[in-house]
């Protein structure tokens, strides 16, 4: 086993062989630290996935009829069931496209794309890379990005 230990903005990290294990500060963003991350390892392309707590979370919905989201936050202690995502390039810088369920104190769910959270508690990822590069280019007829494996 090859492990490497690592910390950035607002995160700590272990690298074991091609796999990192993420944790992520009490009250820091989700994206912004795991943006730090991806760009200081010079992950290009990936799969994420994570579990944790958080007390913010602006989650988003697309309306093909309109080709716009619609944002919504929510400001309450919540669990993270699940985040998954990849990440790719969009114009030249590294995205994270990230989806969450969130389990609310009475036992209900809250899904959608996550703009952002603020962790209250832990939150705990693993990145799995991929030693390629991955471009997403924006779809005009639909509004959405979509791969592009020609880039």
């Amino acid at each position: 086993m090859n492990a490497q230990n690592l910390k950035g903005k607002n995160w700590s990290a272990r690298k074991v062989d091609t796999t990192y294990i993420v944790s992520v500060q009490d009250k820091a963003s989700i994206v912004e630290s795991l943006t730090d991350f991806v760009n200081s390892q010079h992950i290009q392309a990936g799969e994420v996935t994570g579990i944790g707590a958080v007390n913010e979370a602006t989650l988003r919905f697309f309306t093909p009829s309109t080709k716009s989201y619609v944002d919504k936050t929510f400001k309450e202690q919540m669990e993270v069931t699940n985040v998954s995502g990849n990440v790719s390039e969009i114009e030249g810088k590294l995205m994270l496209h990230l989806h969450i369920t969130l389990g609310r104190e009475d036992y209900t769910a809250l899904a959608g794309h996550l703009l952002d959270a603020k962790i209250r508690g832990a939150a705990e990822f693993i990145f799995y890379p991929l030693n390629t590069k991955v471009v997403k280019t924006k779809n005009e007829e639909v509004g959405l990005n979509f791969y592009d494996f020609e880039k």
